[in-house]
């Protein structure tokens, strides 16, 4: 029954090149839409579904691209390789920052994980022998796999939409496993949660570390789509945009997240003629769904069309028995 929605986006991802052949917003925004839903469902697993509010996922994010960028462009590595030593690096500091940070609660945890996205940000400005400073890294290798060059849009569809349905894939079965169960209860009350036998710190680094794998995983990926990495993309405002993303499809949803994600991607797109005034309407964004729709807009519509439905079937199965 979960995976009943897996199995239809799958079928529309599939079909979009097919109906839209060498459409722009396809195979170009479309990727992008799709580094977005990874990065979104990684950081709705920490505060949809643990209560943790993180506001320097892109860090993580920042951390896989340049592992990625830095080791093939200045040590030649081969990108896969280079690909997993930054899953590894970053797990390991996600695990080392946990610990410290985990132990804070609400706004002073906020303010931590804040403080951890503008130190990253700072040192990637400031070591500029290595990460090519403010101007950032270039010429990065195309992405090979088993022999097979991802050189184009298309291909690169392929691929993002394949890594979306496998992180989509992950959630669902980390969310209804043992784990989610105990993330669920620790979001409702840690202190009930450990009365239960959970162990709440494990819980809270174990989630942290897996959504900043994923954040690096979706790094990696960018890094190689894009040949060009810079600290712009990894700042505290493109954190911002994240928990936008998150709060705007609805908190513990992970469908959510990822209608967040597209929203929030193709909606410059439309607004081309407001440029300049988008971190304002990300704010406004965040700001009136918190106000009006605290449960997130797919979660409200979701639930509305669910009652639409069971009201349809009660109707029709009561015109049934008077016949």
């Amino acid at each position: 029954m979960r995976l009943r929605g897996l199995y239809l986006l799958t079928l529309l991802l599939v079909a979009l090149p097919f109906i839209f052949p060498d459409n722009y917003y396809v195979t170009v925004v479309g990727v992008t839409a799709a580094v977005h839903a990874i990065l979104a469902m990684s950081l709705n697993l920490l505060m949809g579904y643990a209560g943790q509010i993180s506001l320097g996922h892109a860090a993580f994010f920042g951390m896989g691209a340049y592992a990625s960028a830095l080791l093939t462009t200045r040590w030649d590595w081969p990108p896969l390789l280079a690909m997993l030593f930054g899953l590894i690096f970053t797990a390991v500091v996600a695990y080392l920052i946990s610990r410290p940070i985990l132990r804070l609660k609400g706004h002073y945890l906020a303010m931590a994980t804040l403080g951890f996205g503008i130190i990253v940000n700072i040192i990637l400005v400031q070591a500029g022998e290595y990460t090519g400073g403010p101007d950032g890294l270039s010429d990065i290798p195309v992405l090979a796999l088993f022999g097979w060059e991802i050189d184009s849009d298309l291909r690169w569809y392929g691929v993002m939409m394949a890594a979306v349905l496998l992180v989509l894939w992950l959630n669902l079965n980390l969310i209804h496993s043992r784990m989610g169960r105990a993330l669920r209860a620790l979001h409702t009350s840690e202190f009930a949660a450990e009365t239960m036998g959970i162990n709440t710190t494990a819980t809270k680094s174990t989630i942290f570390v897996t959504s900043a794998v994923i954040a690096a995983a979706a790094g990696s990926l960018f890094a190689h789509q894009q040949s060009f990495v810079s600290p712009g993309s990894f700042s505290f405002f493109f954190s911002i945009e994240l928990v936008t993303m998150v709060v705007l499809g609805g908190l513990a949803s992970t469908y959510g997240a990822i209608f967040g994600a597209i929203v929030i991607t193709f909606l410059p797109e439309l607004l081309v003629v407001f440029e300049d005034y988008e971190v304002m309407i990300f704010g406004a964004i965040l700001m009136l769904t918190m106000i009006f729709l605290p449960q997130g807009i797919y979660v409200v519509v979701e639930q509305r069309l669910l009652r639409w439905w069971q009201k349809c079937w009660l109707q029709s199965g009561e015109s049934g028995g008077a016949t």
